[in-house]
């Protein structure tokens, strides 16, 4: 069983920064096959950014020269630095963690960039 808890959503003006964590509890043997999601309203849930499970990193290209994805293996965490955000990227952000044939999720964090 995993646990994931995010925290560090907000409201922020366009061309500001967040940076979200993602603390893991549980059965965690890596930060690897993580990654952070987010859904806007009335939109499907997308991917963002996550780590592969040979430790790779990959992003939307939408978030690709702002969005930075990185873990502290000693903290349990990931976390998803948001630099020059627009007002599109608001949405609530999900942590996921895919174990074996499971698929866990965090509570969500909400973003809110105004213009």
């Amino acid at each position: 069983q995993v646990q994931l808890v995010e925290s560090g959503g907000g409201l922020v003006q366009a061309g500001g920064s967040l940076r979200l964590s993602c603390t893991a509890s549980g059965s965690i043997f890596s930060l690897n096959n993580m990654g952070w999601y987010r859904q806007a309203p009335g939109k499907q849930r997308e991917l963002v950014a996550s780590i592969t499970s040979g430790g790779s990193r990959n992003y939307a290209d939408s978030v690709k020269g702002r969005f930075t994805i990185s873990g502290d293996n000693a903290k349990n965490t990931v976390y998803l630095q948001m630099n020059s955000l627009k007002p599109e990227d608001t949405g609530v952000y999900y942590c996921n963690k895919v174990a074996g044939r499971y698929n866990y999720w965090g509570q969500g964090t909400q973003v809110t960039v105004s213009s």
